[in-house]
């Protein structure tokens, strides 16, 4: 599965420097306040211990951890007026699986806030109007040419179908009037299907990371409480923190003295760790192990998908010729030391296609095309 993540909000927020973390790339910040500049696009290694903790089993080639590609994409100073978002950037939002609102919650005199104080409720209700403000223009302008369309159609199925198209964008342009997002409104599956190909930006999952400050990071509730209360109010949102100027200090130093200085700080783990896990929850994703002497990779699917549909993430002709399944637990995998170990005491499992694949499971595709 091909994932892709926008990091979005208001200008001196921390979105480059955050990139930078999450895809180990260099992208000067200096004075760049993010929103006039190009896109920056990067992929982030996913990082997960079980698949690591099985490589010394296999001594395989090669190792292949799932893949996020993040962009990098500002929003200008009229966010929240309709002007923030050129077209460009748009296209680019669109075509997002999640959307990453980064909002201050940081105090630095030397890189002074746009509106004059640090809020990271008000930042994150504005980066939320600008969308908003964006799907309402896509879906005024949809309306408006449809009506001719109905029009002009022939009786029956035609015009039926273009009527209820037109009558789904109204519900959706009037909760839009009342600034809120489409993925508050109940929409039926046929209808968020209808509405897939507008990509509409307020029905995009979205998660606040809240930069923080240094002086916050050993007890980051007290900052983050309230907005999660604001993010809560909507559904298929979440929030999770980081302090990037500090990762970025961390990043800097060698394996053991981060480990020594991530501990010291009361940051348990990196940045990327917890705004991934935080995307796959969000994205309701989860992954298993292929594994063996020529390569031990880690696959990305949908919770709640079968096995045949997770061997179709591997190659379709595994999807297309499947016959069934072997799926050990991981755990019980490094416990048996081998796959030839774990089938001898029974921790193998044989499964059809129809069985749901869970978290963490190996799993081993017989096929025949």
């Amino acid at each position: 599965m091909s994932l892709v993540t926008t990091i979005t909000g208001l200008p001196f927020v921390g979105k480059t420097t955050l990139f930078d973390l999450l895809t180990g790339q260099k992208v000067p910040t200096g004075t760049f306040a993010g929103a006039e500049a190009e896109t920056n696009v990067g992929v982030a290694k996913v990082p997960d211990e079980r698949l690591d903790k099985l490589v010394p089993l296999f001594d395989p080639k090669k190792v292949t951890h799932a893949e996020i590609t993040y962009r990098d994409l500002g929003l200008a100073k009229g966010a929240g007026k309709g002007e923030g978002i050129s077209p460009k950037k748009l296209g680019d939002l669109r075509t997002s699986d999640a959307l990453l609102h980064v909002v201050r919650a940081f105090r630095d005199p030397t890189v002074p806030h746009p509106e004059g104080s640090v809020d990271p409720e008000r930042d994150l209700a504005t980066i939320d109007l600008e969308l908003v403000v964006a799907d309402h223009s896509v879906a005024e302008k949809r309306i408006e040419r449809i009506e001719p369309e109905i029009r002009g159609a022939r009786a029956g199925g035609e015009r039926e179908a273009k009527e209820r198209e037109r009558d789904l964008l109204e519900r959706c342009l009037a909760a839009l009037a009342e600034e809120r997002p489409l993925r508050d409104v109940d929409l039926e599956p046929d209808e968020l299907k209808l509405l897939r190909g507008y990509r509409f930006l307020t029905l995009m999952p979205q998660l606040a990371v809240v930069n923080l400050d240094e002086a916050d990071v050993a007890d980051p509730e007290k900052v983050l409480a309230p907005i999660r209360a604001a993010a809560g109010r909507h559904r298929s949102s979440g929030v999770v923190h980081v302090c990037a100027k500090l990762e970025a200090e961390i990043a800097e130093l060698s394996p053991d003295e981060a480990v020594a200085f991530r501990e010291e700080a009361g940051l348990h783990e990196p940045a990327l760790d917890r705004v991934v896990r935080a995307t796959y929850d969000l994205l309701g994703l989860i992954s298993f192990f292929t594994v063996g002497p020529d390569e031990c990779r880690a696959w990305t699917i949908r919770k709640g998908e079968t096995a045949q549909q997770a061997a179709g993430a591997i190659h379709s002709d595994l999807e297309r010729g499947f016959i069934r399944a072997e799926v050990t637990e991981w755990q019980d995998m490094l416990r048996a030391g081998s796959e030839a170990e774990a089938k001898r005491q029974a921790l193998t499992k044989v499964v059809g296609k129809e069985a749901q694949v869970a978290d963490g499971q190996v799993m081993n595709v017989l096929f025949n095309v």
